[in-house]
């Protein structure tokens, strides 16, 4: 595993369920094409894995 991700959000949430909403603020994304750095960890990576269709990731 990488040492960290690069999450970028590239879809709005706007119309998603309001569980993924929450997630995309927890990870600290609050708007388009903002990008922030996470731990390359299992709870970052199952949040990713819940709204995977709403962001972009990288690791670095």
């Amino acid at each position: 595993m990488a040492e960290k991700l690069k999450i970028t959000l590239v879809k709005s949430p706007i119309g998603a369920i309001p569980k993924h909403k929450a997630t995309v603020e927890a990870l600290g994304l609050r708007k388009l094409n903002k990008t922030v750095e996470m731990p390359d960890n299992a709870a970052v990576r199952g949040m990713v894995q819940q709204v995977r269709h709403l962001v972009k990731v990288e690791e670095i």
